[in-house]
């Protein structure tokens, strides 16, 4: 870190010294470039809408030669999508392409393929979170699309069922 500047102190001498010689000053202002850098980073990041996913639909993810990860999706966009994998399974690497399926039964599924963007570890839940960006031109464009569509459609109107009492007819 022998290359960062530190502002701080210049920023509090300047607001001192504008104070002292009042409202005439034209003195340039000092911006802190890391904060409007920061600030542009997380524009970019998050230029789609992102649905937030949690154990909402079973996904998996297709390890070559072994079979079906159990993942779980955390969020999905038009652009992609960000999974979990337990720290026991291991992760995937920046770069890779990884075929996926959404079950929606437990026979039924559609397929895609994503290529993993970033990863990075949360601790606190033991796992590796995956964003990965779909693969355009793969298996299922238009399907994903409207998969997409409709769970953001679907998630905006989600309620959450406080034990409602089941009943076993319609008999009255």
């Amino acid at each position: 870190m022998k290359n960062v500047i530190d502002l701080t102190r210049r920023l509090k001498k300047e607001s001192k010294s504008k104070a002292a010689k009042g409202k005439g000053t034209t003195a340039a202002a000092v911006i802190d470039m890391t904060e409007k850098r920061a600030e542009i980073i997380e524009q970019e990041r998050r230029q789609t809408k992102r649905t937030i996913l949690s154990e909402f639909i079973g996904a998996f993810a297709l390890v070559p030669r072994k079979g079906l990860l159990k993942v779980n999706l955390y969020d999905i966009s038009e652009n992609g999508m960000g999974f979990d994998v337990s720290e026991a399974a291991g992760h995937f690497s920046v770069g890779e392409e990884v075929a996926m399926r959404v079950y929606l039964n437990h026979e039924t599924y559609f397929s895609f393929v994503v290529k993993i963007q970033n990863i990075r570890g949360i601790d606190d839940e033991m796992t590796y979170r995956h964003g990965g960006a779909f693969v355009k031109g793969s298996i299922n464009d238009e399907a994903l699309h409207h998969f997409v569509r409709f769970v953001e459609t679907v998630s905006a109107i989600l309620q959450i069922d406080h034990g409602d009492l089941q009943v076993s007819s319609v008999v009255r």
